[in-house]
């Protein structure tokens, strides 16, 4: 039998119960003016090295709110000493680009004239279809849409369009388009599953894409922007 009671009351010290309260609404106060003093104006996409220092502070924040023996003033102590290491490590990366890509990373081209950047897809970790999804979000519906691409630092992407007349052929995106065809069996233009390479037509015998050597097409399409 499940004894609830000592799973979670076992042990108490009820008068210890008031004095977390109190600990926990100021450890939660100091954590929301730290962030403040960090020079962020609200949190939507971290950087590793902001989710490094978020992390390294969880401890120091959390233990003083329920252990007693643990004095505030030490919390205090670390948080003073992170920010400062956090704005000294700032100003040098806005002095030096080498030392910001090795904390931050860097720009990643994604789409480059309507075709997926085949050069640097291993140098994330990201997969296709995440890709997908964010170009998606983007209310893009195929590649032939997009003039440039890239994913920023923070993990979120940047896009660049074409104007409506300079819209191409493109690889669709939505899972309603987004499916193999028998080239043999159906009229091109076809774009390249893989790349998203655009062929308005595949000569018997060379089913491979020029560009990446894969062997899945799909109708393109040119549809303009809605």
């Amino acid at each position: 039998m499940i004894n609830l009671e000592k799973i979670f009351a076992d042990g108490i010290d009820t008068s210890f119960l008031l004095e977390i309260g109190l600990r926990s609404a100021i450890m939660f106060l100091l954590i929301l003016t730290i962030l403040r003093l960090s020079g962020r104006r609200g949190v939507r996409q971290l950087t590793l090295f902001e989710v490094a220092i978020i992390i390294g502070l969880g401890s120091a924040a959390g233990d003083p709110m329920f252990q007693e023996d643990i004095p505030i003033f030490y919390a205090v102590v670390v948080f003073i000493c992170v920010i400062a290491i956090y704005k000294m490590i700032t100003w040098i990366t806005s002095k030096s680009e080498k030392v910001a890509q090795m904390l931050e990373g860097k720009v990643l081209p994604v789409v480059k004239d309507g075709v997926f950047d085949i050069k640097h897809e291993n140098d994330n970790t990201f997969s296709r279809m995440e890709f997908f999804s964010e170009l998606r979000n983007l209310n893009v519906e195929h590649l032939g849409q997009v003039k440039e691409g890239v994913l920023e630092v923070d993990g979120t992407m940047s896009v660049l369009f074409y104007p409506d007349e300079e819209t191409k052929y493109g690889l669709p995106l939505f899972p309603s388009s987004y499916k193999e065809v028998d080239i043999n069996m159906n009229e091109g233009p076809f774009a390249c599953m893989h790349c998203g390479n655009v062929l308005t037509q595949i000569i018997d015998g060379m089913p491979h894409c020029p560009r990446c050597k894969r062997t899945k097409w799909a109708k393109a399409m040119n549809s303009k922007r809605v």
